[in-house]
């Protein structure tokens, strides 16, 4: 029998913005004898992830796996609900679709039948009745937490958070420190490097030599940590992901709705995040357009400004330095999958955590599979710009693997299998039609009676009608959410 590998005693987390925080808190709580030290650097100004006031359903889970309250993110940090994202002229100027989340859809819907049933990418006059529960909520303007104790229309539901940022990182810094995390404030003089292509120590301003373990670089596009190392290298994605410029205005009035929009532009695309703090607008150009032609399409007098580098850590893991988030994939912030991703690596990471001495084995799987994470989500962002307008407006080159999706989703209906995806299989298919695609006819479906097309549609429709009628005003939900002790 083997013996038991020696616990990690110390753990330095490089980055203070949200990545950094609820890294912390993730690895305090799988090790808790464990010295975990969060070193705080400013965030990046483009730290989408670090930066994000939203991500996707996948961050409801990790919230309660970490003791994370949703009820503490609504009440303390401006937390509220996205059911759907709307897509306005992606696949025509006139064009509307909608992408929501979770598999509640019957398969047969997401057929060419289902653009007759609502989900999908239609004109945004036609006056067609909502299939997806999702969506027939978002219309009606009702919510409420699926409550876990019983079965209600509800219970299928799948939803995004959204909340304030600085709120939101107040509250997982104060989380960790409960947790008995640490935080250091000061800056890195120096990175001394081991003997094995890790770090061996940090020299910390007004605190010398900081050993540890494992470092964690959280530090965002930079990869202060990671980048120090010889054998770092980045993987280009300019060619797939065209957007070089993002542009935000500043928070505009409180926005209580269940929904965020994105629009295409001739100049790019304009991304509406709705929340209680405010509605926040940006607008991602390609190269060939001017800041003028940007700032006149957002349509507000400019507060931030980014310039974007889309690329990805080619290994993600080197010695025993793991790049998350921001540092280890530098993405825009369309479909807001910048945190999501962060926080599967942090899942990950979680599931793969090593000892003192780290297996070659192990971190060369973590690189496999967090190299696949950060693909997908590139690919998803690609699935955008292949959209039939975007194509036009971005004229970027679409990746082979996107073009066997659409292939198969246009030609047949389904799917080909992909690895750590950051989208499950009903909503890649949803998202396509919301963005102009067709879909095909999956051959088991071919001789489908048209009866029975009708019949589902009517069974999914009436699901959507019930929940609607079983959920409270969104407005009157949170004011009884808000209302309550903390």
């Amino acid at each position: 029998m083997s013996d038991a590998r020696e616990l990690l005693r110390r753990i330095v987390v490089a980055g203070s913005g949200e990545v950094g925080a609820i890294c912390a808190i993730a690895l305090k709580r799988a090790l808790p004898s464990c010295d975990v030290t969060v070193l705080e650097l400013p965030v990046h100004l483009n730290a989408f992830a670090d930066r994000a006031n939203t991500a996707l359903p996948f961050t409801n889970k990790l919230h309660d796996r970490l003791g994370i309250s949703e009820e503490k993110i609504v009440r303390h940090a401006g937390g509220s609900h996205r059911l759907v994202t709307r897509y306005f002229g992606w696949s025509g100027r006139d064009s509307y679709g909608v992408a929501s989340y979770g598999a509640e859809v019957d398969p047969t819907l997401k057929t060419r039948f289902a653009q007759d049933w609502g989900g999908g990418s239609r004109s945004a006059g036609a006056d067609i009745p909502a299939v997806s529960i999702a969506e027939a909520l978002a219309d009606a303007g009702r919510f409420a937490i699926p409550p876990d104790d019983r079965d209600t229309p509800l219970s299928q539901l799948d939803y995004a958070l959204r909340w304030n940022g600085p709120s939101y990182r107040q509250l997982l810094v104060g989380h960790a420190r409960k947790l008995g995390v640490g935080h250091l404030q000061d800056s890195i003089l120096a990175i001394e490097p081991d003997t094995l292509g890790g770090i061996a120590a940090l020299k910390v301003e007004g605190h010398g030599r900081l050993e540890a373990d494992l470092f964690v670089d959280c530090s965002g596009p930079d990869a202060l940590l990671l980048s120090s190392l010889p054998d770092y290298a980045i993987e280009d994605w300019s060619d797939v992901l065209p957007v070089r410029r993002i542009i935000e205005a500043a928070p505009g009035q409180p926005m209580l709705v269940l929904e965020d929009r994105v629009t295409l532009l001739p100049e790019g695309w304009l991304f509406e995040i709705a929340g209680r703090d405010g509605l926040r607008t940006m607008i991602g150009t390609g190269a060939g357009k001017s800041r003028e032609q940007a700032i006149n399409a957002l349509g507000a007098p400019p507060a931030i400004e980014h310039d974007l580098a889309p690329s990805r850590c080619r290994k993600p893991w080197l010695g025993n330095v793991i790049a998350i988030g921001d540092a280890s994939a530098r993405l825009e912030p369309l479909g807001s999958l910048s945190l999501d991703l962060a926080h599967r690596q942090i899942s990950l990471l979680l599931e793969m955590l090593p000892g003192r001495s780290i297996e070659p084995l192990e971190r060369a799987e973590y690189n496999r599979r967090a190299i696949l994470m950060a693909d997908g989500a590139k690919d998803v962002l690609a699935m955008h710009y292949a959209a039939p307008r975007a194509h036009d407006v971005f004229k970027s080159k679409i990746p082979l693997s996107v073009e066997r999706t659409i292939d198969q989703f246009t030609r047949k209906g389904r799917l080909p299998f992909q690895e750590e995806f950051p989208l499950l299989t009903e909503e890649v298919m949803i998202l396509l039609v919301a963005l102009g695609f067709t879909a095909g006819t999956p051959p088991q479906h071919r001789n489908t009676d048209a009866r029975e097309l009708e019949a589902r549609g009517a069974k999914a429709a009436a699901k959507a009608r019930a929940a609607v009628e079983f959920a409270p005003p969104y407005t009157q939900w949170m004011e009884h959410a808000l209302g309550r002790t903390a």
